[in-house]
């Protein structure tokens, strides 16, 4: 059971929004933490780890993986290009994904950076109450992005 001390909030308690957005900038500080020794920002990393398990994988569809605009996806594949993590190749009016020699070799990193992430806020929250809170977060951003 987790303790936590509600005084002097009064209706932040009770806010979404203000809690989402708390808990966003808590797990952001862990994620640097568990990522600290790749060099890179977690989100960068999970874009590396999507690359790897869809190999040539198109723009389009990384952003809909990833639930991000495409101008986003474009910065954050241009500086992976520039670190020489990964390469782009145009077929027709899709561009496609790939990890270089040096992103094949940095996965396992990614993972030990993930495994390091998620013991720290199991130890924090609890395990349970992690997969309850991931899966609850999850299928919460599904109803709000319904249109």
């Amino acid at each position: 059971p987790i303790d936590v001390s509600t005084e002097n909030l009064g209706c932040l308690t009770e806010c979404l929004f203000f809690n989402a957005n708390r808990f966003a900038r808590a797990m952001t500080k862990l994620a640097e933490q568990a990522f600290v020794d790749i060099n890179l920002s977690p989100n960068y990393a999970y874009l590396l780890i999507l690359v790897a398990q869809y190999p040539n994988i198109t723009k389009k569809k990384l952003c809909e993986k990833l639930d991000i605009a495409p101008s986003t996806s474009t910065r954050f594949i241009n500086k992976l290009e520039d670190a020489a993590l990964v390469t782009r190749t145009s077929q027709g009016k899709e561009t496609h994904i790939h990890l270089t020699d040096s992103g094949y070799a940095l996965q396992e990193t990614i993972e030990a950076g993930f495994d390091r992430l998620s013991k720290a806020y199991q130890e924090k929250i609890g395990e349970k109450e992690s997969a309850l809170l991931a899966k609850m977060l999850y299928e919460s951003s599904e109803i709000l992005k319904e249109e």
